[in-house]
């Protein structure tokens, strides 16, 4: 999928890159990145908790941990697959 920035009714192709050819790493960069915006992905929610993982029984973490407008918990979890089968 092509991405494009506008600016003043302006289409610029954007150039197609990676993670590593900008020097940024997932799980630090980025989680960073959506946890000083999470707008971006999940407007009028507060992220609560990064990294969560206060369970009484698992060793599992949540990336990142938000409450949205109306009490909901939203769960953030980076992934590099769209196979999904991780997901519960």
């Amino acid at each position: 999928m092509s991405l494009y920035n506008i600016a003043n009714k302006n289409l610029t192709a954007l150039t197609p890159t990676t993670f590593a050819a900008e020097g940024l790493q997932e799980r630090h960069d980025l989680q960073e990145a959506l946890k000083g915006c999470i707008d971006a992905i999940a407007p009028d929610c507060l992220v609560i908790s990064e990294e969560f993982s206060d369970w009484e029984d698992s060793r599992r973490r949540i990336d990142l941990l938000a409450i949205d407008k109306n009490a909901n918990l939203v769960v953030i979890e980076l992934k590099r697959d769209e196979i999904g089968a991780h997901m519960e």
